[in-house]
């Protein structure tokens, strides 16, 4: 029969994951799928966050981590700098509007921090302008989910092989430039345009554990960092080996 010190003994051999602008806990939730502790931290109060986390600024914090040496407890950093800025969304409706510079743009600084830790890390952006390198794009199609959420990844320090692409099954539902469009995947960003509800989200997204429409329409699935941290964890039981 297993002691509870046993079980204390195994989970401690797993790897911890730093969660970095970590919202409600979607990139955490798939690293901890796929085999990480997670501590996460972001500027805002995350009571929906399932794993501990550090509420402050994620680049203050990544600082304090490198000069206390407190970041050696980490083998893997995640990172989803705000996205505002150069996303294509905003690009295209700032154009339209004449609108812009109102968002703020982490993402060099942030890579310039994760370069001091010497870890692997991602930098995670949606499709846009963001200045990162695209080393791994992922779709909900690619994962059976209800969005097509692109997604962009800059990996440091380690490299994953490209998925192939899977075509997509039609349109996002709701309306565009006044026309009502049907089709087998929501819109997960916004209100109003027939957005999806909270519960079809939820379903959509494979995030159960907020309620909250912000944390939902912000986070990504936890099928891509569990995807991402499965195939880290292989490359480096695969590097042991050789």
């Amino acid at each position: 029969m297993t002691q509870p010190t046993d079980i204390r003994r195994v989970r401690a051999l797993r790897p911890r994951a730093l969660d970095l602008y970590s919202c409600a806990g979607g990139a955490g939730t798939g690293l901890e799928g796929a085999g990480f502790e997670v501590d996460g931290c972001d500027i805002a109060t995350r009571p929906n966050y399932p794993f501990a986390y550090h509420r402050g600024d994620a680049l203050a914090y990544l600082a304090h981590l490198i000069d206390s040496g407190e970041i050696r407890r980490y083998a893997f950093v995640h990172a989803s700098p705000p996205c505002q800025d150069k996303c294509t969304l905003t690009v295209g409706t700032n154009r339209s509007q004449g609108w812009g510079g109102s968002h703020v743009d982490l993402v060099a600084p942030t890579r310039a921090l994760l370069e001091q830790t010497g870890l692997p890390y991602v930098i995670e952006q949606p499709n846009g302008r963001a200045e990162i390198r695209k080393d791994l794009t992922l779709c909900g199609e690619m994962f059976g989910l209800g969005v097509i959420r692109h997604r962009n990844f800059e990996l440091g320090g380690w490299t994953i092989e490209q998925p192939a692409h899977v075509p997509h099954r039609g349109r996002v539902r709701g309306y565009r430039h006044g026309r009502f469009y049907d089709g087998p995947y929501v819109a997960a960003y916004g209100n109003g345009g027939g957005k999806p509800s909270i519960p079809e989200l939820q379903a959509a997204l494979g995030i159960t554990w907020t309620d909250v429409r912000e944390e939902l329409t912000e986070a990504i699935p936890p099928a891509y960092s569990e995807f991402i941290g499965r195939a880290f964890l292989a490359s480096r039981r695969l590097g042991v080996a050789a």
